[in-house]
């Protein structure tokens, strides 16, 4: 008979120890683990690649802690055993750590219960906010050196938490060994093939395809230059608004964003609202685009809106310009008005887009001299590796868009998530070198834009305060790109009616925010306000999409409609049909 006294842990499995009966297990995904590794190296060395590249960071992730995670994996199979061997030798003494975690990287039930890892997580936070301190309290240096230290502490901070690294993080531990090393071994491959693409993965590669399951509205290319293609969606009702839409994406990334699946597709929506609805497809840039500046994006915007008119013999059309193309089109714009143009444009709306770079937020760090030299170095064939940018972005957002995925992807091996707006994430576009640079110096650093006649525009001196054109004017509220009071500033320099909107969430779901969704909010209030500030203590607040609002307003400026049919079917005017959409360009690597 048992005794009911007797402590039966002993017995219990220890979800941190691999048990006797695995080792032979063990020893095989050891082996086929050291074999991957191999046969990626060899792969490196047939293409020309020092094996010694596989951890470096200028061409992966842009991260010198990559290295420093990556050295630490490599050597998780001889620390593993130590390291399980210590904690079912723990003495009794240690007692559990009773007060939650509120950050999600410690969210597993042992990061508190077990007094080892709460040990671990309770040092690391003492550390982290000791570096961070510091770094606040350095005395002798200007307020933008101390925002480059404090940027660069942070990231550090959220690269070394013990969540990145196997041998300190319990949920890795107990999948490595409920799985016997297999979901290890999956991450292995998830890490070679990112390091053979030089890009970390949010989602599965293969998940999507342009034009498939992605990008599928129908429409047709009607016009192309070597910078862009005109896009023209199919009508999606009988009569449709006489004035049409120009939309202008931004080309750092695809202009896609605003077309993944049907239900999330503001084009498909604005088509469906009456729009003729029009979308500029940018080219990635390559080598023969070395000589690429603002002049030649501001003269596309131009062409594209001239294009339309002529084709559907209409006056003017209404505009959309996103994050850096809604820059340009305030540039555009300013020069249209200089030209006595000014009437080729109906309304404006910008979509997170700043003019005063004055208060742009971290990406202000990125202007520095040392950065700028680096950059002229990674440009080397005339423009720079899409991935580049992709790195910087997501180091904005470290923790959730860098090393929540290292986490899942590569340690705990999960599966990829069929999410198609972390597909688009990661479908990078290069950016002509010269462009960049006149972008990062003029604008983010000088903020010459702002400053009347300070900056021309082919051959054009240009002011802000000209433009006169309606303007609507959308921020997002978690905006770490385009933070929101960087983008009220435009309020400030634009002579015309506008309208402000601030929108829940950020960058780009404050955008994307189809109304079916049902998700976020928006504020609308007081457009005369002194500051944002001002304008959101007295903002009404509306429960999900903005776009909505946006049509009310758009069809304010002129309501009027004509049948869908002859110019207003793609390919049925004087431009003949090139190709169905979403074109060729897009697909450019």
């Amino acid at each position: 008979m048992t005794d009911m006294g007797e402590d039966k842990t002993s017995d219990a499995a220890n979800p941190f120890m691999p048990s006797p009966d695995d080792v032979q297990h063990w020893a095989s995904v050891m082996g086929r683990a050291q074999q991957m590794m191999l046969d990626y190296a060899l792969s490196q060395a047939n293409q020309g690649n020092s094996a010694a590249a596989l951890f470096d960071p200028a061409g992966w992730l842009q991260n010198p802690t990559t290295k420093l995670w990556a050295e630490q994996s490599a050597r998780m199979w001889e620390q593993g055993a130590a390291f399980w061997t210590s904690l079912a030798t723990l003495q009794p003494s240690l007692t559990p750590d009773t007060d939650a975690p509120r950050d999600k990287r410690f969210a597993d039930p042992d990061w508190t219960a077990n007094p080892v890892f709460a040990l671990i997580r309770q040092t690391y936070g003492l550390l982290a906010e000791q570096l961070l301190a510091t770094t606040r309290n350095i005395q002798g240096i200007d307020e933008q050196a101390r925002a480059r230290l404090e940027f660069a502490a942070k990231n550090m901070a959220e690269a070394l938490s013990p969540s990145n690294l196997a041998i300190t993080n319990p949920e890795v531990i107990k999948r490595a060994v409920e799985t016997r090393g297999e979901s290890l071994l999956k991450g292995l491959g998830h890490m070679l093939s990112d390091l053979s693409r030089g890009q970390l993965s949010h989602v599965d590669p293969e998940a999507f395809e342009v034009g498939v399951n992605i990008a599928t509205t129908p429409g047709k290319v009607i016009h192309e230059t070597d910078l862009y293609q005109l896009i023209q969606y199919d009508p999606a009702t009988k009569d449709v608004f006489t004035v049409p839409l120009v939309i202008f994406p931004p080309w750092i990334n695809r202009f896609y964003i605003l077309d993944l699946n049907p239900q999330k597709s503001f084009v498909k929506w604005a088509t469906e609202q009456g729009l003729t609805v029009f979308m500029v497809s940018w080219k990635s840039a390559d080598a023969t685009m070395s000589e690429i500046v603002w002049d030649d994006y501001v003269a596309a915007e131009v062409d594209a809106i001239d294009t339309v008119r002529d084709l559907l013999g209409v006056p003017h059309v209404h505009t959309i310009g996103y994050c850096v193309a809604g820059t340009t089109l305030a540039a555009t714009l300013a020069m249209l008005a200089a030209h006595g143009e000014a009437d080729k444009v109906k309304s404006a709306t910008f979509f997170t887009a700043q003019v005063d770079f004055e208060l742009a937020g971290d990406l202000k760090l990125f202007v520095d001299d040392a950065y700028l030299a680096l950059l002229q170095q990674l440009s080397a064939p005339g423009y720079l590796d899409g991935r580049y940018m992709a790195a910087t972005f997501n180091s904005l957002r470290g923790r959730d868009l860098i090393w929540n995925y290292v986490v899942s992807n590569y340690l705990l091996g999960n599966d990829y998530p069929p999410f198609d707006l972390l597909y688009w994430n990661g479908d990078t576009t290069n950016l002509p070198a010269k462009w960049h640079r006149q972008y990062l110096t003029d604008l983010y650093r000088d903020n010459r834009l702002v400053i009347p006649n300070s900056l021309s525009v082919c051959g054009t001196p240009i002011d802000l305060r000209k433009i006169a054109v309606p303007a609507y004017i959308q921020a997002g509220r978690e905006d770490h790109i385009a933070p929101a009071v960087s983008v009220w500033r435009m309020m400030h320099h634009l002579s015309g009616p506008k309208t402000f909107l601030l929108a829940g969430s950020g960058h780009i779901a404050g955008v994307v925010n189809p109304p079916a969704a049902g998700k976020y909010q928006y504020w609308t209030g007081d457009n005369d306000a002194a500051s944002l500030d001002d304008f959101v203590a007295g903002a009404t607040e509306t429960k999900g999409s903005w776009w909505p609002h946006w049509i009310d307003w758009i069809a304010a400026q002129d309501d009027r409609k004509i049948p869908a049919k002859g110019a207003r079917i793609p390919g049925k005017g004087r431009r003949k049909a090139i190709e169905d959409a979403p074109g060729r360009y897009v697909k450019l690597r």
